[in-house]
């Protein structure tokens, strides 16, 4: 029996790991449970699963959280704030952590899973994006297992031999993640100059939170994965190659020296991801409609637009630049991504935002956490300063 901590329940990807862990209550159990500050969800969820310990991450709303519980007659531990996710992520409480926590905020408890040896099912990009090689030494020391749940990352470790695998070793020339090309795809810079969040976070393939469609709207989202993939697999930038699929059929390929190329192909539902990081190396049923191939649309690709969504291009050149440069990029994204859903900054101008940080802030080599976290603070700073200026 896997006891499973899901930081992060009451997100989309807590939702579809819950769901998975409900189907097979002999194999997994979700022992924690953590939220930001639904409270409400949270309780909700506790009622129904039953876990031994519950976390909001805002301290004040922990008082609410035990007095809730109590209410819905649920008898589970109860705690707050960013010490707390720390502390059950490394605790005895699990021994897999589902690290779905949005931004920087999840970068601790994720380390500290990794560092206290446990199956971390990474769905936190940021983490990797801004810590790469950090979070990878933890895993290696702590003798844990990283499985990633992000459908792209998690297709290419399926299709890798031993899931990952030394690329030179291993025959393979590329990874190509594929990209659904967003709400947006194929409209012009004069056609984005006036969407809004609703539209941008109506995604015409997946359910996600609203940042991550953003960041999706303006292949952003892409730009993190190409960062994540090459710390997780140890792929040159120039290995990596985005191509955008729009039915989101397959979720990434692997190209070999000898001309074989390998696709993971599936409905666009996370719980197939999920399913397989839960059980890997077996395979469990996720409740994912199967794939019907002789109904599916015929399967489009074509190159991304790198002049409209200049997120993506962003991304490559943080990579290239290497050092904290992507932790740069991440943060500035995030405060201009919580700027334009709370409408005081222009869809198209998100890029900007970047941009404009990470001249202001050249790469410096990746030294610590700490450092880290204080980059990340600047370059939110920055961020706000160009806002400022902008208004």
């Amino acid at each position: 029996m896997r006891t499973v901590a899901v930081l992060g329940a009451t997100g989309s990807i807590g939702g579809s790991t819950l769901d998975v862990i409900a189907r097979h209550p002999e194999r997994f159990r979700a022992s924690v449970l953590t939220a930001n500050h639904r409270v409400e969800a949270l309780v909700e969820l506790c009622v129904r699963h039953r876990p031994d310990l519950a976390i909001v991450a805002d301290p004040a709303h922990e008082r609410e959280l035990a007095r809730r519980l109590a209410d819905a007659g649920v008898r589970c531990d109860v705690a707050s704030g960013p010490d707390a996710l720390v502390a059950a992520a490394a605790g005895n409480l699990c021994d897999t952590v589902v690290a779905a926590i949005v931004g920087a905020a999840g970068l601790e408890s994720t380390l500290a899973a990794a560092q206290a040896g446990k199956r971390l099912l990474l769905a936190n990009k940021e983490s990797i994006v801004m810590a790469g090689p950090l979070l990878l030494q933890a895993v290696e020391r702590g003798g844990g297992v990283l499985v990633p749940v992000d459908s792209e990352h998690n297709a290419l470790f399926q299709c890798l031999p031993g899931g990952r695998p030394a690329l030179a070793r291993s025959g393979v020339r590329r990874l190509i993640l594929t990209a659904s090309g967003g709400p947006f795809r194929g409209r012009s810079r004069a056609e984005l100059a006036h969407v809004t969040p609703d539209q941008a976070c109506k995604h015409p393939n997946w359910v996600m939170g609203r940042k991550i469609s953003v960041d999706s709207a303006t292949l952003m989202n892409k730009g993190l994965e190409v960062i994540e993939a090459h710390h997780l697999f140890a792929a040159p930038v120039e290995a990596i190659e985005v191509v955008v699929h729009p039915q989101s059929l397959i979720h990434s390929m692997v190209d070999y020296v000898d001309g074989s190329v390998l696709a993971q192909l599936g409905n666009p539902d996370m719980r197939t991801a999920i399913a397989h990081a839960l059980a890997w190396p077996e395979r469990v049923e996720s409740g994912v409609t199967p794939l019907d191939l002789a109904a599916c649309a015929p399967l489009q690709f074509e190159a991304p637009d790198l002049a409209t969504f200049r997120c993506l291009a962003l991304a490559f050149q943080a990579l290239r630049a290497g050092g904290d440069a992507p932790t740069v990029l991440s943060a500035a994204n995030e405060v201009a991504v919580e700027a334009f859903l709370a409408g005081t900054l222009a869809f198209l101008s998100i890029a900007d935002v970047v941009e404009a940080v990470l001249a202001e802030l050249p790469a410096q080599p990746v030294v610590d956490i700490p450092t880290l976290l204080e980059r990340d603070r600047a370059a939110r700073e920055a961020a706000r300063r160009v806002l400022r200026r902008a208004c």
